[in-house]
Formats: structure tokens, C-alpha cells, sequence
């Protein structure tokens, strides 16, 4: 009997035995059920053998496999694999990871059947006058014997289920199931509408990638925000598309490009499938089928999207590639954007990472000549580059965290029909609520942070760890009824600007207002329409959006982004200010960006506002390269909980030994810890962190590969949550 090697979603770095039934064939990458202690789990064939490291004998019977054929395409199977090796992570929840949730649930891999009546040969030949006792069975024969009736359809023509169900017990009718034929998009394409006329770096860039397409190459498409990037990946799809073959477009969160989906949509007569959170499981599945099936021609999504399983797949775009949420940061910590690369080098096809403020890691890659690089440096079409302003905050009066002139310039602006953005990265009403008279500070005790104030739901949330309670009427320390808010929130703003301009319409971006289905869709058709003259927002404001009347961008408060512990803070705060100002004059107005901070002579700021993004780059490389930072040398972060904390750090320590004896035969390897982490307490937990770095990635791999095997039989790692994050961006 054959042994099978089955891989489940347990965190487990092994695959399990078992035999394979009789007269069945075993099908790599196809799931299968089996026995797994006292429940029926479903698991996925990694492999198959003669043999086994146990007795035939005392190895289970699989129960039975559920599919005749592999859900991975060979491309992304390979992908996944590399990827459980790269990440150190269980093969078999790498790849439960890469399906979706039906898929994972042993649902069967196909779109459910539509069931249709049909009449058997007796009730073919069945006169339904001998039914005369039975009137409903009666009515159902005779309207089978005119035409099959689907299922669904049956309440529509005043007939029942319990008719046809009786018809089947006689034998004159059946249940048929039927399947929708696969449709072709490929032989209606073509291209709505007119083109846009392309600048020569824009020509360029489309000429280069596509004299190349059919083939592995990454694409660093560098360009200016509002330079037509969105432009150059629909003309390339355009090519790809028009020789059959399927594309993938990664964006960091769906809610932020309804715009950028529109637009394809508007320009191929093609389907295009959009993948992100707010998709039940059935309506997921579908996108999975339809795109395996070659039935869609583009799908859209966010970093899970890149395990669909693509019949033809042409090209990958990742728009915004800079962005940090492609970085899963729970469970398997994976890079969407270095999986995409790595994805499309096993389906020779191209890759194209587009951004206004691209990684440091994607420029050092670009320059090595690892990655082609072309620049997009002009706006399209008539736009300028906005003005650059830094209001200087030290003794000035502020309402609701506006300084005077900022105020001014506001009016002005509006008084000319124009539109105005804020930006604030801190929603709710207030970040702190304190009292007066003592000076307590409403804090979450279960991450040692302060609550933020919501004024509007009376309500203290924990942005941590989502825990909340009511807004006390007096102070639990001293019993003061003086509690007031400190700082300023995108909630307070709102509520400040409406009494400020009481005529003048005002839309809030951010995560509290746009939670309900579609009133993120309702904010920017406000918006566009121009039913909104200031526009308050997070982060969510600042990416991939065109907004062509706004002219003022105001940065409320950034000082907190400048003085950081994170090596990476400068660039988050960067690539922020960078795709923020670029949201002022993008139709021809002249736009205005002020910047409002206590320290205008900030090296940052000023390298920002006088040189540009490019130039704070070149510095951040030259920087990270005299520190043997990444991407000069590679990070693996060990992360452990308790919730005494007396655990963790001794379990990292114990760690750290290991690694002491691995370090005296190799002097790169440097470590770092155990230290408390950046937030050194969350959701009740107490969390330690442990930092090694190396200048090989591969002697990297080697060591943790080692020290995971040997973290096996540590009494100490049953006691701690831990996790493994390889290259990590966050502390």
C-alpha cells in the first residue's frame, strides 16, 4: 500500500503518514480527509513513499480525498514551498493559508450546481390524469412534461417542492445538477473608450516593459504622485490582455482605490474581480474558481490575493509597493511584495512595482541592477508641483491644533471654490482624557496605553487592543467632575471646524467613519462632486486618490513622527508627507502645502521640502549602509508573551545562549536583546523581543533553521507565546 504524506493547518513543522485506500490515486496538492486523533481533519498531499519511519501497520487508513486534481498551480506551489522554508513557518499552514475559507473547510472546488427537475423515462410515458388524486403532483408532471423547471424557479409557477419530491418517489422525476460552462472573455476584448495622451516618459516606460513582457523582469515604476502610473500599468495590461493572458494588480487596502478599480473596469471590455475583507466566503471562493478557470481577466486585490490560482496569468502590478501593510504581521509573517517577485520568477512573467516613494530596499535593489528603473518625474497633463510651506507652531495660539495662519490660508482657499485637505493621523476625539484637579490619566490596563477619547459615543477605546468602556462622569482617583481632553483627534476636528465654518460642508475620512459597507465609496463620490469643501483624514486620505479641485494640504501634527526609536520611522514619515503633499493642484491649480511642527529645523522636514523624497533616499541608503542596516544586512526578530512576565525574557534568554555558542565560530552574526518590545505591554500580555542580524541572508536561514529545530525540545518554549518574524519592518 502506498504511504502518503498528508500536511495539516496545526503549528507543526512536519507532515503526517498514512496509507492510501484501495484503488485510489494519490494527487499532489489535492486535500484529502483523514483521521487526526479523535476528530476527522482536512489535510493537503505534500508527497507519497513506500515507506514510512513507522510500521506500516500502525499507520491510518486517509478517509477519502476530496479532489481529483491540485488546487496550487505548479508556479505557486513552488512559491508557497520556498516560502514556509524562507519564513520558517509550518508548511501545512502555509499552504491551508493560500485557499480560501470554503476550500479549508473540505467545501467541494467548484461553483455550487444549479439543480434543475427533469422527468424520468417512466414519466416520460407517466399520462398525468392518472395523478387526478394528487392535484399538485398533477400540475408538476404536466408542467415537466413541457419543459425541464429549475429549482429556484419552482415558487414562480405557483408550484411546490413537496410535489416534486413526491414525482421522485414514484420514479418520474430526478434532481439533475448542473455546472455553468467556463466563458471566454478573450474573444469579445478590447479597449473602451479613449486613451489618455501619454507624456514621452510615460511612452518610455510602456515601450521598455512591453518589448519585454513575455519574460521575468522586475519594474521599479518610480513616479511622482500624479505623474500617470496608473496610466502606464492599464497600457501594459492592454497588451497582456489582448494576447489572452491574466493580470494581477496587488493594492495595499481595497478601500483606498475605488477610483484606480473604476478605471480599469472603465477601460476593458473584460471581468475584473475585486478580492478584499469585505467579500463573504462564497463570494471569495468564486473569485478563486473564476480565476483558475481563466474566466476573469484581471483580479484586484489586497496581499492575499497573490495565492489566486491563475490559468494564464500575463503580469503583476503592485501599486503602492512601498506600503507596510503588504507585511502580514500575524500568524505566517510573509512580504506580499518580495512573495510577487518571487511568484513571478517561477511563472516567467513580469512584475511592476509602482510608487511615488518606493522602499529603501527597492531603490538599493534598483541600483544593484536587480530591478529595471524607470521614472516618471512630470504630473500629468497640466498639473504643477505644489508649493512647499513649514508653519512654525512655538508660542503660537492654536484652535483645535490650527495656528493662525494656517486658519487664513484655509479661508482663502475656500473662498476660491477650492478645496482643502487636513491631515491628521490620529482619529477618535482626543488621544488622552485627564483630570484637572490630580492630573489621572484614563488609561488601558491591559497595554499600559492611553484610552482615546471618542466624544461623539461617549466612549474610551483602546486603539491597541480594541478594548473600550464609557466616559466616567468624575475622576476614579480624586472624584473631580473636571476631565478634559488632551491633544487633538481627526473626531475634535470635525467638530472644531464645523463651529469655524459653519457654511462650508465638511467630510471626515477616517477608520470610525468609513466602517459601514460602502460609506467610504459615499465619502469620495461626495467629495468628487463637490459637496465636500474640507476634507478631515488619517492615512486614508493620502494614497492613490485624485481629488482635482483640492489646492491646500495641511499636515497637523508630525512631530511625534520625527523623534522615533525606529529605523524606519524617517521613511514612514517620508513616503507619508511625500504622497500627502502630492494630493495639492492635480488639474491645473496651483496647490499649497503647510506643514505645521514645533521643529522646522528638522533635518527631515527641511531635506524634504527643499531636495525631495530622491535625495532623502540617497541619504537614508548612504546612512543605513554606514550602520549595517537593511538592505545591507538581513533581520530575524523573535517575539515572546506572557502574562506575568516572568516568562518570556528568560525564554529568550535561553535563546540568546544558543546563539552565543553559534557566534563564536561566526563574528557576523550580532544579537541584540532580550529588551522589551516598543509597546512593551498589549492586550494584557507582557512582550520581549530578541534581534539577530547578519550580512548573509543565506547563513541567516541556516542559523534560524538550526535554532528552530533545537527551540523543539526547550521545556521553556511551552510556556511563552513566541514568533519568528523574518524581515521584519516593525519593532
Amino acid at each position: 500500500m502506498s504511504v502518503v504524506n498528508v500536511v495539516l493547518p496545526v503549528p507543526l513543522d512536519r507532515s503526517f503518514d498514512y496509507l492510501l485506500p484501495p484503488g485510489e490515486q494519490a494527487i499532489i496538492g489535492a486535500r484529502v480527509s483523514v483521521p487526526f486523533g479523535k476528530r476527522e481533519a482536512i489535510g493537503i498531499i505534500v508527497g507519497t513513499s513506500e515507506q514510512s519511519e513507522f510500521p506500516l501497520s500502525q499507520l491510518k487508513t486517509i478517509n477519502h480525498l476530496i479532489d481529483d486534481q491540485s488546487l496550487f498551480t505548479p508556479s505557486l506551489w513552488k512559491t508557497l514551498f520556498w516560502a514556509a522554508s524562507y519564513y520558517q513557518f509550518p508548511l501545512g499552514e502555509v499552504l491551508f493559508h493560500a485557499l480560501p475559507v470554503l476550500l479549508r473547510q473540505g467545501k467541494p472546488a467548484q461553483e455550487p450546481p444549479i439543480w434543475q427537475w427533469q422527468l424520468t423515462e417512466e414519466g416520460k410515458v407517466t399520462d398525468p390524469v392518472t395523478l387526478k388524486r394528487a392535484p399538485k403532483q398533477q400540475q408538476a408532471l404536466a408542467a415537466l412534461r413541457k419543459a425541464n423547471i429549475y429549482r429556484h424557479q419552482i415558487s414562480t409557477q405557483d408550484l411546490n417542492e413537496a410535489a416534486f419530491q413526491a414525482l421522485k418517489n414514484k420514479g418520474l422525476a430526478q434532481l439533475e445538477a448542473l455546472y455553468p460552462a467556463a466563458t471566454r472573455w478573450q474573444d469579445d476584448f478590447q479597449v473602451n473608450g479613449e486613451r489618455l495622451r501619454l507624456n514621452t516618459e510615460q511612452a518610455t516606460a510602456i515601450g521598455a516593459i512591453r518589448s519585454d513582457d513575455k519574460q521575468f523582469g522586475v519594474w521599479l515604476l518610480e513616479g511622482i504622485t500624479g505623474s500617470g502610473k496608473t496610466e502606464v500599468y492599464l497600457s501594459v495590461l492592454e497588451n497582456i490582455l489582448s494576447e489572452g493572458r491574466q493580470a494581477l494588480v496587488l493594492v495595499p487596502e481595497i478601500g483606498l482605490t475605488p477610483q484606480t478599480i473604476a478605471r480599469f473596469r472603465e477601460r476593458f471590455s473584460a471581468p475584473v474581480d475585486v478580492v478584499h475583507s469585505g467579500l463573504n466566503d462564497s463570494e471569495r471562493l468564486a473569485v478563486w474558481l473564476r480565476a483558475q478557470r481563466g474566466e476573469t481577466a484581471i483580479v484586484i486585490g489586497t496581499r492575499s490575493a497573490l495565492f489566486t490560482p491563475f490559468k494564464h496569468l500575463g503580469v503583476i502590478v503592485i501599486d503602492e509597493e512601498h506600503d507596510s501593510s503588504y507585511k502580514q504581521q500575524e500568524g505566517w509573517r510573509y512580504h506580499a511584495r518580495d512573495l510577487a517577485i518571487l511568484h513571478a520568477r517561477e511563472e516567467n512573467i513580469p512584475v511592476i512595482l509602482g510608487s511615488a516613494t518606493p522602499a529603501i530596499e527597492s531603490l538599493h535593489n534598483a541600483q544593484s541592477g536587480k530591478y529595471h528603473h524607470l521614472r516618471l518625474t512630470l504630473r500629468a497633463g497640466h498639473a504643477k508641483p505644489a508649493t512647499q510651506y513649514i508653519l512654525d507652531l512655538k508660542g503660537q495660539p492654536l484652535t483645535a491644533g490650527l495656528a493662525p495662519a494656517m486658519l487664513k490660508r484655509m479661508k482663502e482657499h475656500l473662498q476660491a471654490n477650492n478645496q482643502v485637505i487636513l491631515f491628521l493621523n490620529r482619529r477618535g476625539y482626543a488621544p488622552a482624557l485627564l483630570c484637572h484637579e490630580c492630573g489621572w490619566i484614563a488609561e488601558c490596563s491591559r497595554c499600559e496605553r492611553y484610552y482615546t477619547l471618542h466624544q461623539n459615543q461617549r466612549m474610551l477605546r483602546c486603539h491597541h487592543c480594541d478594548s473600550q468602556r464609557p466616559v466616567p462622569y468624575q475622576c476614579p482617583k480624586c472624584g473631580s467632575t473636571h476631565l478634559v481632553p488632551v491633544g487633538v483627534g481627526t473626531e475634535q476636528l470635525d467638530n472644531e471646524l464645523a463651529r469655524l465654518f459653519p457654511d462650508t460642508p465638511i467630510t471626515r475620512v477616517d477608520r470610525d467613519t468609513t466602517s459601514r459597507k460602502g460609506s467610504l465609496e459615499q465619502h469620495l463620490a461626495d467629495i468628487h462632486l463637490g459637496g465636500a469643501r474640507i476634507l478631515i483624514g488619517t492615512q486614508m486620505l493620502a494614497k492613490g486618490h485624485h481629488f482635482p479641485d483640492v489646492t491646500l494640504v495641511g499636515l497637523i501634527d508630525v512631530d511625534g513622527a520625527l523623534f522615533s526609536a525606529d529605523f524606519r520611522a524617517a521613511e514612514r514619515f517620508a513616503q507619508l508627507y511625500t504622497q500627502v503633499s502630492g494630493r495639492a493642484g492635480r488639474a491645473g491649480k496651483q496647490g499649497e502645502v503647510l506643514l505645521q511642527t514645533h521643529h522646522p529645523e528638522h533635518p527631515l522636514l527641511q531635506t524634504l521640502l527643499h531636495q525631495g523624497y530622491d535625495a532623502f533616499a540617497k541619504q537614508a541608503i548612504e546612512e543605513r549602509k554606514s550602520v549595517f542596516l537593511p538592505p545591507f544586512t538581513f533581520h530575524a526578530l523573535f517575539r515572546a508573551e506572557d502574562h506575568d512576565n516572568q516568562q518570556a525574557s528568560p525564554f529568550l534568554q535561553q535563546l540568546k545562549e544558543k546563539l552565543e555558542n553559534v557566534r563564536a565560530s561566526d563574528s557576523s552574526l550580532w544579537i541584540l536583546g532580550p529588551v522589551p518590545a516598543l509597546q512593551a505591554k498589549r492586550g494584557g500580555r507582557f512582550r520581549w523581543q530578541l534581534l539577530i542580524q547578519h550580512p548573509s541572508r543565506g547563513r541567516l536561514q541556516q542559523i534560524l533553521h538550526a535554532l528552530r529545530l533545537q527551540m523543539t525540545t526547550m521545556p521553556q518554549a511551552k510556556k511563552v507565546k513566541w514568533t519568528l518574524d523574518v524581515d521584519p519592518i516593525e519593532g
